[in-house]
């Protein structure tokens, strides 16, 4: 048997090993179509010969720009083999980023999804050097459609197959394979590059983790254009799981009711919107129902791995029967594992998940280490709830003097690409890569991030805040949707809050309170009122100094889309700050404005005209 040292060895792995009707699977025109392991590998050296009928030479860079599909993946393992390097660009980013990445990684052809993109790419197409041509892979006028590149693939193969051939022989594990621009939170992407051996060896290693394989099904919704979901696709198809995308990210609770997958990657904060929307349908129960529902919860928050009494598995199983089959049943029915990284899970929703028979692994790890350091396995002995598990094969982790994580081992990257200075402030002379990310050792074994380093602030009273530990406390309430904590330099600690106005409107409507447009609600006493018992109820879990001082609420929702978060939906704090500056200076320096205050001074005088003498 074969052994998989770099990424499109997985194709012959397959063929040998997994061949299957179904190793792919896309929507088109609202219908499944399959790809066998064949017609995968028929595609993938179709590419490779169509592309090299055009000229393109080992070293050439490529883009794609696309949203799932397996038609990705024919690119991806094409350009692979035949040396070309591959540039996965996000579809949601603005002009000018797609105008900075095209530039500086020298691409020389770009293969997009749709006329969507195109739109957003035509108009600096032409500033763009290098650039010979554009592709779609679905029909738009005016562009060449990727049908060609598989045509010509078609009509060159043999022609192409010895110097393919040649080309493949000639391609080490520790070649470079791809530049993946990170989206950063603060100025320009920078390209991390990967080698083979980078994204191979974290693949193989990570599909330790769980015991799904030949025969199971998963889905893929997350962006291929990060390398999460890419180097979890690769693990997918090393242990033989049949894969079906999902290129519409609206589309996915119709894709998991016909796929039923067994398997899928995701990210906390799509977790916290899954149990937040059945919440909200189990708030809405007939009262009977409604308290077996809650009960349920509550005991599903009590879960532990390990030392659960008989009484406590005897009530889960009927919880499991009345209620939770109902969730299983939400996601597929068929649902054995779920992946879960990009960001801290709460541990709160690992405990509801695991109760509710959908266990959920936490992985951590970052760009620049292909990605994963750590993970949660599937195995109770090796599952550390609220941290990231204990730090994969092939992988060191040491904690610095100042808490940070450093890293090093075969999944560290080759480096920036076009920026050695900024190699070498990330990579010391050692070969630790420093992660940023501020980190504990919990038992000795399983890894726990508390924050990252440069997200960290201090107090003017010298004391630090480490504020995404809070913010995700704030999150925790059904009626924030997202906060950011602020207070550097400043006496103390507060929030910008955006609310959960989808469960606002609700509570609003139960409580008979009217309003005209979400302005003039997150103005209304009562609201106020609300959110700020949210905020002290979080405050009691904080010391004196973490606690939040005072809050203001926004009407808008941080989305990738509209520029608060990046493509992995984290806080861009520097875009918020500049966002918000006005709110922010009206925090810290109209105190007096404040709204908790003037809550406070309202009820107060309210107190004092109730005990006046009636005349």
């Amino acid at each position: 048997m074969m052994e998989v040292k770099r990424t499109f060895d997985i194709i012959q792995w397959n063929l040998e090993k997994y061949p299957r009707k179904d190793m792919f699977g896309g929507k088109r025109d609202k219908e499944w179509i399959t790809y066998s392991t064949e017609d995968v590998a028929n595609y993938v050296n179709w590419v490779s010969y169509g592309l090299l009928s055009f000229g393109y030479k080992k070293g050439d860079k490529v883009a794609t720009i696309s949203g799932n599909k397996p038609e990705w993946n024919f690119v991806d393992m094409g350009l692979a083999q035949a040396g070309l390097i591959h540039v996965p660009i996000y579809p949601t980013i603005g002009t000018d980023e797609y105008e900075y990445i095209l530039e500086h990684s020298d691409v020389k052809i770009i293969i997009l999804g749709n006329k969507t993109i195109y739109n957003k790419v035509s108009p600096i197409a032409n500033k763009i050097h290098g650039l010979k041509d554009i592709y779609s892979f679905d029909p738009v006028e005016g562009v060449r459609s990727f049908d060609e590149i598989i045509t010509a693939g078609k009509k060159n193969a043999e022609k192409f197959h010895d110097e393919l051939e040649k080309i493949k022989d000639s391609i080490k594990p520790e070649d470079l394979v791809t530049i993946i621009y990170t989206s950063g939170t603060t100025g320009n992407s920078k390209g991390v590059m990967l080698s083979h051996n980078n994204l191979v060896k974290n693949a193989i290693t990570t599909s330790k983790a769980h015991h799904l394989g030949y025969g199971h099904r998963a889905i893929s919704f997350l962006p291929l254009c990060h390398v999460y979901e890419r180097m979890v696709n690769y693990h997918f198809q090393y242990k033989g799981i049949s894969i079906y995308y999902v290129e519409n990210m609206g589309t996915v609770s119709e894709t998991v009711k016909e796929i039923q997958p067994h398997i899928f990657n995701t990210v906390p904060r799509l977790l916290e919107k899954i149990y937040d929307n059945i919440i909200g349908k189990g708030r809405n129960l007939p009262w009977i129902k409604k308290r077996i529902f809650f009960w349920a919860v509550n005991l599903g928050f009590k879960f532990r791995l390990k030392g659960n009494s008989q009484f406590y598995k005897f009530r889960l199983k009927i919880a499991r029967k009345l209620i939770f089959s109902k969730w299983k049943e939400a996601l597929g029915g068929e649902l054995q594992v779920l992946v879960s990284g990009g960001a801290a899970l709460q541990s709160r929703l690992e405990k509801i998940f695991w109760a509710a028979d959908i266990p959920i692994i936490q992985g951590y790890g970052l760009t620049e280490t292909s990605p994963v350091i750590s993970v949660n396995p599937f195995r109770i002995d090796e599952i550390g709830f609220g941290t990231c598990g204990p730090v994969i094969e092939g992988v060191e982790v040491k904690i610095a003097d100042d808490g940070e994580i450093l890293c090093k081992g075969v999944n560290v990257m080759m480096g920036y690409y076009k920026a050695p200075e900024l190699t070498a402030e990330m990579i010391d002379q050692d070969g630790w890569l420093h992660t940023g990310d501020i980190g504990v050792f919990e038992d000795g074994k399983f890894l726990r991030i508390t924050d990252r380093k440069k997200e960290m602030f201090k107090l003017s009273a010298g004391k630090y805040i480490a504020p995404q530990t809070i913010e995700n406390k704030l999150k925790e309430s059904f009626f924030i949707e997202q906060a950011m904590v602020i207070g550097e330099n400043q006496k103390f600690a507060s929030a910008l809050l955006s609310p959960n106005f989808s469960f606002l409107h609700d509570w609003c409507s139960i409580h008979k309170i009217q309003y005209r447009d979400n302005k003039e609600l997150i103005e209304l006493d009562e609201v106020i009122e609300r959110i700020n018992k949210e905020v002290r109820e979080v405050n009691k879990s904080l010391g004196e100094f973490e606690q939040i001082k005072r809050f203001r609420m926004v009407t808008e929702e941080w989305t990738p889309q509209t520029g608060e978060l990046s493509p992995t939906l984290k806080l861009k704090r520097n875009y918020l700050s500049k966002e918000y500056k006005d709110i922010i200076a009206e925090i810290y320096f109209n105190g007096e404005k404040d709204s908790n205050v003037l809550l406070r001074i309202k009820n107060g005088i309210n107190g004092v005209l109730k005990n006046l003498p009636k005349f």
